[in-house]
Parts: C-alpha cells; sequence; structure tokens
C-alpha cells in the first residue's frame, strides 16, 4: 500500500521527533524549515525549574510551528554554557566550546535534510556560542538563522521568566519560595558575574524581583515573544 505523506493542519504542533524518515524526506522537499530550541539546564532561583531556559525555548518553537505550517521543531538542546551558575546544585553545563562545536555539528546534519535552519535560544550564556556557530554555518554556504527572545525587566528568575513558567508550567512552579534577589541593573553587576559568576552577586540565583509574576503576564509576554518570532521568520524564510 503506498505511504500518503503525513498531513500538516494549521493550529497544531509538529515535532520531528514523532515523524518517521519518509513523511520528514515529505516535508523538506516541500521547504520546512526546521526549529531547534537551545536552552540550558541551570538554576533559576529557589522558585523555578532547572529546564526554565528549555521550556521557553521549546514552547516558543512549539507556538511557531502552530502558526506557521512548514515549520519543524527539534528535539530542544538542554545543555548551553552555563558556567556563571557554576555553584548551584543541578546546574548543567558543557562549556562555550563545546556549545559551538554541537550547535555546528548539529547545524552540518540538519543541513543534509533541510533547507533553512532556526536556533531559538532562550538562554543569554548561549548567545557567544550560537553566534559563532550560525556564523560558521553561513560561511558554509548554509541557510541558517537565529532568534532570541528579549523582554524588558528582570534579567534571571525574576518578573518575566518567572510569569512565563507560570503560563507553561504552572505546576513547576514554588511561589511559596520565590524570594526577591538582586535588585540592581544589569549593567551595574555585569563586572561582578563575569568575575565570580552569579553566586558571587546572589545567593539564591535571582537577580530581580519573581514575587510579582502572574500567569496573566506571563501569557501576555508569551504571545508578544511569538508574535516577534513569527515576524522574524516571515521576514527571513
Amino acid at each position: 500500500m503506498r505511504r500518503e505523506p503525513a498531513r500538516r493542519v494549521q493550529g497544531l504542533t509538529v515535532r520531528l521527533a514523532d515523524l518517521s524518515w519518509p513523511d520528514v524526506a515529505a516535508r523538506a522537499a516541500a521547504g520546512a524549515i526546521l526549529a531547534v530550541p537551545v536552552g540550558a539546564t541551570e538554576q533559576h532561583g529557589p522558585h523555578l525549574p532547572l529546564s526554565t531556559d528549555t521550556d521557553i525555548a521549546l514552547a516558543l518553537c512549539d507556538r511557531l510551528s502552530e502558526k506557521r505550517p512548514d515549520v519543524l521543531v527539534a528535539p530542544a538542546v538542554a545543555f548551553g554554557s552555563s558556567g556563571e551558575h557554576a555553584g548551584f546544585a543541578g546546574t548543567l553545563s558543557i562549556g562555550q566550546e563545546a556549545t559551538e562545536l554541537l550547535l555546528v555539528e548539529l547545524g552540518r546534519s540538519a543541513s543534509e535534510t533541510f533547507t533553512r535552519l532556526l536556533f531559538v535560544s532562550a538562554h543569554g550564556g548561549n548567545t557567544g556560542p550560537v553566534s559563532r556557530a550560525v556564523a560558521r554555518l553561513r560561511a558554509e554556504s548554509r541557510d541558517v538563522g537565529v532568534f532570541t527572545p528579549r523582554w524588558d525587566g528582570d534579567p534571571h528568575a525574576g518578573r518575566p521568566e518567572t510569569a512565563l513558567q507560570l503560563a507553561l508550567r504552572p505546576g513547576g512552579v514554588r511561589m511559596d519560595q520565590a524570594v526577591v534577589g538582586d535588585l540592581r541593573p544589569l549593567g551595574e553587576v555585569l563586572p561582578l558575574l563575569r568575575e565570580g559568576g552569579v553566586r558571587a552577586v546572589t545567593p539564591t540565583g535571582v537577580l530581580g524581583d519573581p514575587t510579582t509574576a502572574t500567569e496573566a503576564y506571563g501569557r501576555t509576554l508569551l504571545d508578544d515573544l511569538t508574535a516577534q518570532l513569527v515576524s522574524f521568520v516571515d521576514s527571513w524564510a
């Protein structure tokens, strides 16, 4: 019996790992974009899960796939460059060089199937490795894009990220454990972060105030970030 390629309906997320290779081949031949969520496994204060950055990146890719029928979502890259969070239990960092190499090799492999590849990176510590990996892949004539979600306000484990997790995984947020962290502007504490990591700035790992976060704000922020991502891909693809 002839195998029909899986059909794609707008409004549904399609995960690469859920498809067979003939399904993937058919979608790639039709011009599918592979979106790769790039996150981290690192501390986000006493109230948020270690998967926070990965959760946000994956959620954005899923929502992009819901909006655009030509987007497939790759399994998330859950490890990155998180050395600045050393000293907090559970943080798993592979460093900048390994992160860059991982993404370069992943991009080269993905390019054998897909003509367009998009990295969605939700961890600030990955900015350098991701940028260098994308530059290298582009120098090899591969069509690669990168989107990094940005928001105003607290830089780490504060109101924005807590609100996003309340919208995405409320069961994983322990608001009873949320505490106010270091409230100084990022530019003021950045030299301290570079010299001694987050531990040198705040014993809780929080930069900002998560206690004011709400699910409603998280939904609004998620909608805004999704719109930014869709606009980026519309203009790129």
